[in-house]
């Protein structure tokens, strides 16, 4: 089986053009060994570029333990893959497990709507809410050498979230840039980068720090920005910007 290797600040993926079917999406062993990093390919998922009769193209994205979830750099290089597969131009609309999704490439970054976000917790010590995926959000100090992993493991497996899961976000202001870690779900470990995760961080700034858009964010994999339109705790408008990019193509062997 033909597949591209995609990654968006340091969130990696394995890109497979699934248009005539050939892949066994059902197949959760297969997507959790391609996605293993020492018996497989390596990646924080797998994604099928997949045909729909309304829109430009279905992403159908799978974690690295094949569970499936909304993923926003996911959704960038899955833009990248079908604007490099010849499929899209500039611009696009299509569909993910959230719905429907507009996109366009501007400048070598990909921008990437995001689902509206209305329904915000402000619980103090953190934030909850869902930005296609669910995502707790906690501002700490010294973000560098904070204990990523294991406080992010408290989090997701706590009385509340270990059925469900949630992305557990870290986030320091420092100036005018938000720094941010994430222990993804699905992946079950810090990452890179989580484009729905810095999402989330970049709303709570705006409610917590007053930062206005666009939010410069920092990433362990890289620069993002994050745009809105906001009118009190509501955020229209979002757009989740950075780079996506094809490390490598290659052949696998899925018997």
């Amino acid at each position: 089986m033909n597949f591209f290797k995609y990654q968006g600040t340091g969130n990696d993926f394995v890109m497979i053009d699934n248009r005539t079917e050939g892949f066994d999406a059902k197949n959760l062993a297969l997507i959790t060994r391609l996605c293993e990093r020492r018996f497989g390919i390596g990646a924080d998922g797998l994604i099928l570029l997949e045909n729909h009769d309304v829109f430009d193209f279905q992403m159908v994205y799978f974690n690295s333990d094949g569970s499936q979830s909304m993923c926003g750099n996911g959704g960038r290089c899955a833009v990248q893959f079908a604007h490099d597969v010849g499929l899209i131009k500039k611009e696009t609309t299509f569909l993910a497990i959230d719905g429907e999704h507009d996109a366009f490439i501007k400048d070598g970054l990909v921008h990437l709507k995001m689902i509206d976000v209305s329904v915000i917790e402000d619980n103090g010590d953190h934030y909850y809410m869902s930005t296609g995926s669910p995502q707790y959000v906690r501002f700490v100090h010294d973000l560098e050498h904070y204990y990523v992993e294991v406080e992010g493991r408290k989090v997701r497996y706590n009385q509340r979230f270990k059925e469900q899961g949630t992305n557990v976000n870290f986030v320091e202001k420092k100036g005018e840039t938000l720094y941010v870690r994430t222990y993804e779900r699905g992946v079950e470990d810090e990452t890179y980068s989580c484009g729905t995760g810095v999402t989330a961080s970049a709303i709570a700034a705006s409610l917590k720090e007053n930062m206005h858009s666009p939010v410069p964010i920092n990433t362990l994999g890289g620069n993002l920005s994050v745009s809105f339109k906001t009118n009190e705790n509501s955020f229209t408008d979002i757009f989740l910007i950075g780079p996506a990019v094809k490390v490598f193509a290659g052949v696998v062997e899925i018997n």
